[in-house]
């Protein structure tokens, strides 16, 4: 069966959670290696599973019943910067800075998502993943942009899980689809 590495981030424990460490292991999650980051806690999973998916989501599972009020709030990494990208894709990150600023390639790198302003901008891994694969620069077969399209539909679902007013946010979705719609609504 296929080993899959992937890392949780969870909310409602820190650090100074009592029994931490037993509760989770005890749940199942005997796989994983409990990190902080400052009080905030993470796990790192080496998931024996038959697909991405099954491991992530039976290790939530294992997490959110651990009796810790621990939530899984995200998966892994769906936005990256240009060292993020670099890593994954096994580029250097110089050929990847060219290839965003056009200076090598067909200049369509995808635009980045966040931080437009910043120094840092950052891109949907699912979106540049794509892009390698369409240009030549990996290969598809290296499952990279399937398991990228999974790692953004998990942490959507649990954005969506964690929303204050789901209603609202279905609106917004609707309204999206629909934009002829938009007057109807009182926003």
């Amino acid at each position: 069966m296929p080993l899959h590495n992937f890392t949780l981030t969870l909310s409602g424990v820190t650090s100074d959670t009592t029994r931490l460490e037993d509760a989770l292991f005890e749940s199942g999650c005997d796989d994983a290696l409990i990190a902080f980051y400052g009080t905030s806690v993470y796990l790192e999973f080496d998931r024996e599973s038959d697909s991405l998916a099954k491991a992530i989501m039976t290790a939530i599972r294992d997490i959110e019943s651990a009796g810790l009020n621990a939530r899984v709030e995200s998966v892994d990494t769906v936005l990256v910067g240009l060292s993020d990208i670099a890593g994954l894709a096994g580029l250097t990150r110089q050929s990847v800075a060219l290839l965003k600023e056009g200076a090598r390639g067909p200049r369509n790198f995808p635009n980045p998502v966040q931080r437009l302003k910043g120094s840092s901008p950052l891109w949907r891994w699912k979106d540049v993943a794509g892009w390698l694969v369409s240009e030549g620069r990996i290969t598809a077969s290296d499952e990279l942009v399937e398991n990228a399209g999974i790692l953004a539909n998990i942490n959507l679902a649990l954005q969506l899980r964690s929303a204050p007013e789901p209603k609202q946010v279905s609106q917004f979705a609707y309204l999206l689809e629909h934009q002829e719609d938009i007057t109807v609504f009182s926003l």
